[in-house]
């Protein structure tokens, strides 16, 4: 008899990479909810087992065999006539190490699929860690013919490596799609995904299931916003973003195949998903560490104001420790608003005066430095100071130092080593200053679901307002040693995340010895971004995973138009065809 109700239960999860045991245990309840819906299946997302991105832990024997111990006890459990389970672990098969999906019924290991297209590129590094799959057709559960594309083998373009496995699932009788994801936010991503899930759909026919996981794993954060689509493109239905969630949906079979209606909740993106994903980033890298808190300076400006916001969010006020450490030249209004910024958070604040122990390093010092001027030197050794007593806390109490400075100062190197850049993780490492002023205005107006803090006004309008600067001289600001942040931020957006020459930059109107002071800096500074804690992807290119330039770099962009390539000098032989070796 030909079914006409499939029953399928989504879990879209948080797991831990390298918690096999704790990853299980999440599976195993998540399949007691799906029995309670009498799901025909559950389904896991992407490398559940071992979560994602699992590095080169999955290249360790052991943990390989940890991971399939688990699924095999999985698989047994599902002798009891309960929901089938399709779930995400590395898996070795012949002596090739796979990203694999297994299905899981009867109390056996009823099929795998494996990854075909292995992505390498930004975030991504899977060809150096997994062999490539066999393309493969769908798999039966429960009547059904299921096709199993995993996450990159939908996304990739056509290419000499590329395998259309969504078009084979097709002519091998698929009759609905499910596919297990591990894919990290960025801005407007959930629009690439529906773009591209549209894209399969209409090449294929078929409906499509996109179930992604969700959780912080050092810089990448993971936001679910799992969806559906019906043949006809029409959304089925969309969870939330950045919050587990376990949905049962039922899918219907009719004369145009399967179709489904089940809840859409509107995405979070733009400026409240940046925000989210700040918070579920530094809740998970904190919870998963293990650290019981963690603290902060807080000097009466924007970015650590809005640090301390996210860290309430995150973890709670009572796990939140605010130190305002000033000196001579830290003005009695950033006192007052870090003491007030403090009240409405609900932290813990305390003020350490730093002027003796700067003193004090000033006094070692001078006949080392005799003969010489004051100069920057002394502005960081306040910077550094602050560092030393920050971390002294921090191995005290065991809190996690987070460090606050932004994407602009990241990038030009406006932070001192061992000094404001001191901390373990930097929630808004990946956000430029003006995106600084506008979360923070944000902030004041919304939360995202699940925080732990106050609503309404937490920081004080006059932080928002007050021109920013680092009080490290007197009457300081920003704008002393660069450009407007709206200028300023225009021109990296260009550099970082589009790569655009100088050329191109400058011709949109930017001034010439602008750009080129600014390029210069963005190249300067790369050793420092190499010391820098983890922090928060939330842009197409961050620091780090994403954007890799090596320290000793001589090449620098003249900002001049390049001439135009001479494809006279390149002979068909020198591109490597067999001519080149004839005779």
């Amino acid at each position: 008899m030909t079914k006409s109700q499939f029953t399928i239960t989504l879990a879209q999860l948080n797991p831990v990479v390298g918690d096999v045991t704790g990853n299980a245990a999440k599976a195993r309840a998540a399949r007691s909810r799906a029995k309670a819906d009498r799901a025909d299946l559950l389904v896991l997302p992407e490398l559940f087992m071992a979560g994602y991105p699992p590095e080169d832990l999955v290249l360790k024997p052991a943990f390989q065999v940890a991971c399939r111990a688990e699924v095999e006890a999985l698989a047994r459990e599902t002798s009891d006539g309960g929901p089938a389970v399709l779930i995400g672990t590395p898996w070795v098969e012949d002596g090739k190490l796979y990203n694999a999906c297994a299905l899981l019924d009867d109390g056996r290991i009823a099929a795998l699929r494996f990854k075909v297209n292995l992505p390498n590129y930004g975030v991504f590094d899977e060809k150096r860690v997994f062999a490539r799959g066999p393309v493969s057709g769908p798999v039966t559960i429960r009547g059904v013919r299921v096709g199993v594309p995993i996450c990159e083998d939908t996304w990739m373009e056509e290419s000499e490596d590329y395998e259309n496995v969504v078009e084979c699932l097709a002519e091998t009788g698929a009759e609905i799609l499910i596919v297990p994801n591990g894919s990290p936010y960025t801005r407007e991503k959930n629009d690439m995904r529906l773009s591209v899930s549209v894209a399969r759909v209409a090449e294929s026919g078929l409906p499509l299931i996109y179930l992604n996981q969700i959780g912080g794993q050092d810089e990448l954060v993971f936001d679910g916003s799992s969806f559906a689509l019906n043949a006809d493109r029409s959304l089925a239905f969309q969870l939330p973003g950045f919050v587990e969630d376990i949905t049962t949906v039922r899918w219907t079979k009719g004369e145009g195949g399967w179709s489904c209606k089940g809840p859409v909740t509107p995405v979070l993106d733009g400026d409240r998903g940046d925000y989210a994903a700040c918070v579920l980033g530094l809740r998970d890298y904190v919870g998963k560490t293990g650290f019981p808190g963690v603290l902060l300076g807080v000097s009466g400006g924007i970015d650590s104001a809005l640090c301390a916001a996210i860290a309430v969010d995150a973890l709670g006020a009572d796990k939140v420790r605010g130190v305002m450490l000033p000196f001579r030249f830290t003005a009695q209004e950033s006192l007052d608003d870090a003491a007030k910024l403090a009240k409405q958070l609900g932290i813990k604040y305390e003020v350490l005066p730093i002027a003796a122990a700067v003193q004090g390093f000033e006094e070692i010092l001078k006949p080392a430095f005799a003969g010489r001027e004051r100069d920057v030197t002394e502005e960081n050794l306040q910077a550094r100071t602050r560092g030393v007593l920050l971390m002294a806390i921090s191995n005290k109490f065991g809190s996690m130092l987070v460090t606050t400075g932004n994407k602009s100062e990241m990038s030009v190197g406006y932070a001192t080593l061992y000094g404001d850049m001191n901390g373990g993780y930097n929630p808004i490492k990946d956000i430029y200053k003006t995106e600084v002023f506008r979360l923070s205005t944000l902030r004041n107006s919304w939360k995202p679901e699940g925080a732990f803090g106050p609503s309404g006004e937490v920081i004080p309008p006059n932080i928002i307002t007050r021109p920013p600067t680092a009080e490290l001289r007197e009457n300081q600001t920003d704008q002393d040693s660069l450009p407007p942040y709206d200028v300023l931020d225009a021109i990296l957006e260009r550099l970082v995340e589009r790569e655009e020459p100088l050329a191109s930059i400058i011709a949109e109107g930017f001034d010439r010895e602008t750009v080129t002071r600014i390029d210069r800096l963005l190249n300067i500074a790369e050793y420092k971004r190499r010391q820098a804690a983890p922090g928060v992807k939330v842009t197409r290119k961050n620091f780090g995973r994403d954007r890799r330039y090596p320290i000793i770099n001589k090449f620098r962009d003249t900002g001049t138009e390049p001439s135009a390539p001479d494809h006279s000098l390149v002979t068909r032989s020198s591109r490597g065809s067999a001519e080149a070796f004839e005779g």
